[in-house]
């Protein structure tokens, strides 16, 4: 087996070919790892069946260990959370993260052209994408919201430094026996179908994506998946129309203690920061905030929220002494 250095620990089979490296088996230690992008000079352009798909026999190939020091002693793919596949990876083959079970984010390009079948089978976890978009990220969304009809959080990467953040809320497909007529009915459960299928020729708008607001509001919804959706299209407000971004400040200001529970939890004193400068906020909102933020020992967004309580209501910060 030979032996190479890399930024994360990994026992490949491989096999080289003229166009680059299909990786047919990789199994790795660690939580947080990436393939590599390159094995012995070629780019990885191809995942092959299974590949990642733990407990299974290795095929016959090259033998490769990866390195980046000390190395855990499971080996198991059950417990990845956190992959990133190569950019210069054109093919996945079927199943190849099938039964990665741990797995919650996934890393990869919109320059992949194939996908197989049952690539996320069994990912029960994953819901979290970053996405290095070239001007084909449509196709990879819509297959992404066409494999996982749970709620997914999709971070857009462009070239000059533009990001966008997307969430699509969750749905679910459901067949009930209807016994009298000797059949089974369909139904669409949740308020999320709209937005997992918002591709017109596997190409994204964020536009249209945006126009999907307003139905949502009125169909079953999740408050708090509707939350995390306003934030971050205001958050990252690439193509946001001034329609658009009324509309989702109006929904985070009904709902500004749930969303400024939510930033304590995250920790995010700047989004704190972001959301009192648009919210209404009441004495007795901030001090139940306050209270909050110590239990959590979330020492800077406290800080924001005295600083914002001693602006609102200065008067409430004075000291007094009996004497």
């Amino acid at each position: 087996m030979e032996q190479i250095s890399g930024v994360n620990n990994w026992k490949l089979v491989i096999r080289r070919e003229a166009a680059g490296v299909t990786i047919l088996r990789a199994e790795t230690c660690d939580r947080q790892a990436a393939l590599p992008d390159t094995l012995f000079g070629l780019p990885v352009t191809a995942l092959g069946h299974h590949a990642l798909t733990p407990g299974r026999q290795a095929p016959e190939g090259e033998e490769v260990l990866v390195t980046c020091g000390p190395a855990g002693e499971e080996w198991d793919n059950r417990r990845l959370e956190d992959l990133r596949l190569p950019e210069s990876l054109r093919r996945v083959g079927d199943y190849a993260l099938f039964n990665c079970t741990a797995l919650r984010t996934l890393r990869l390009a919109d320059t992949i052209a194939y996908w197989g079948g049952g690539v996320l089978m069994n990912c029960r976890q994953l819901d979290t994408f970053h996405l290095t978009c070239t001007g084909r990220e449509g196709e990879l969304m819509d297959y992404l919201a066409g494999e996982l009809p749970r709620e997914l959080d999709m971070t857009l990467s462009y070239a000059e430094g533009r990001t966008a953040r997307v969430i699509f809320p969750e749905y679910a497909e459901v067949f009930e026996e209807n016994v009298p007529h000797h059949q089974f009915d369909f139904h669409i459960q949740g308020a999320g179908y709209p937005y997992h299928h918002c591709f017109y020729h596997k190409q994204f708008s964020l536009r249209n994506y945006d126009q999907l607001w307003k139905g949502y509001l009125g169909m079953e919804y999740e408050p708090g998946c509707a939350l995390r959706l306003a934030w971050w299209r205001l958050r990252y407000p690439m193509d946001l129309t001034d329609q658009a971004e009324v509309a989702y400040w109006v929904y985070l200001r009904d709902h500004g203690m749930d969303t400024a529970r939510w930033l304590l939890s995250r920790r995010d004193a700047a989004g704190l920061r972001t959301l009192f400068s648009r919210t209404d906020w009441t004495r007795e909102d901030l001090s139940e905030l306050c209270d909050l933020a110590r239990g959590q020992d979330a020492t800077e967004a406290l800080a924001v929220l005295l600083e914002e309580q001693h602006k609102r209501f200065p008067s409430s910060m004075d000291k007094t002494f009996d004497l």
